[in-house]
């Protein structure tokens, strides 16, 4: 099931605040009564034409967005460090998130921009100290990220924070797919059209079931929050002006625009 956050056209009889639904194989959106992480699926008669909406990030998490670094061992490499002995977590703010063909603003502080595809888990029930063999319980889905990195500041700073959580350094989307299993799927990064990144779900240092354990043994993760798995290798600068589309097999792709501050 793939569950949408959006806003109607402006000739749609739904108001304009962001609503949830659930898009059908034919193309139209089935409205959901209340946020699906909070409340359940709950779906109304309302209906409405994909092409009609604005898709929006399907989760603003209203706590943390948590990072998985170094997960692939060909970007380790490139990143001139070793594969680690267990995940390196780091944060961003809620408020880098952004949706489906939102902008990228890129900080005048910074002269160099990366892409970083990553695949995203979005939690859906609050846990802590959980099982390997649990860690399916508490994900409500799957969804595609952009680690967006300022890449000179994060080599200057000697840590990651200002670097990746500025405003509008996490676009995720296009949807939440809650049958989502990963596997062998491809993942990609394309910068106005040519691939940069290539890799599979399979080539992650860490699984699923130990990153979210991980996680869990550190700190309580809340619905809605969201953990980004790490990225393969070819991460490299984004350009003013351009596009960049993310992408993961079977999940879908996410692409947005760059822009000057």
């Amino acid at each position: 099931m793939r569950i949408v956050r959006f806003t109607p056209g402006p000739d749609a009889e739904l108001g304009q605040d962001p609503l949830f639904g659930v898009l059908d194989e034919d193309g139209f959106v089935t409205i959901i009564s209340g946020d699906p992480i909070y409340s359940g699926i709950q779906k109304t008669a309302a209906r409405i034409e994909l092409s009609k909406v604005r898709l929006l990030a399907p989760v603003i998490p209203r706590s943390k967005v948590v990072c998985i670094g170094k997960n692939y061992a060909d970007h380790a490499a490139e990143m001139g460090g070793k594969v680690p002995d267990e995940p390196i977590i780091f944060l961003k703010p809620n408020t880098a998130v952004i949706g489906p063909n939102d902008t990228i603003v890129w900080p005048e502080m910074s002269e160099r921009v990366d892409h970083e595809v990553e695949l995203a888990i979005v939690i859906g029930r609050i846990c802590k100290d959980v099982p390997k063999e649990r860690v399916s319980d508490v994900i409500f889905g799957y969804t595609i990220a952009n680690d967006v990195t300022a890449r000179d500041l994060q080599k200057k700073d000697g840590q990651w924070t200002r670097g990746k959580g500025f405003d509008t350094f996490c676009p995720i989307g296009p949807w939440i797919d809650t049958d989502f299993i990963p596997g062998n799927q491809k993942v990609t990064a394309s910068v106005d059209g040519q691939v940069k990144q290539s890799a599979q779900l399979s080539d992650m240092i860490f699984d699923i079931p130990t990153i979210v354990n991980f996680v869990t043994s550190i700190m309580t993760l809340l619905p809605g929050d969201i953990i980004l798995t790490g990225t393969p290798a070819g991460v490299g600068p984004l350009v003013v002006g351009g596009k960049v589309s993310v992408a993961i097999e079977g999940l879908g792709e996410l692409t947005n625009k760059v822009a000057a501050q």
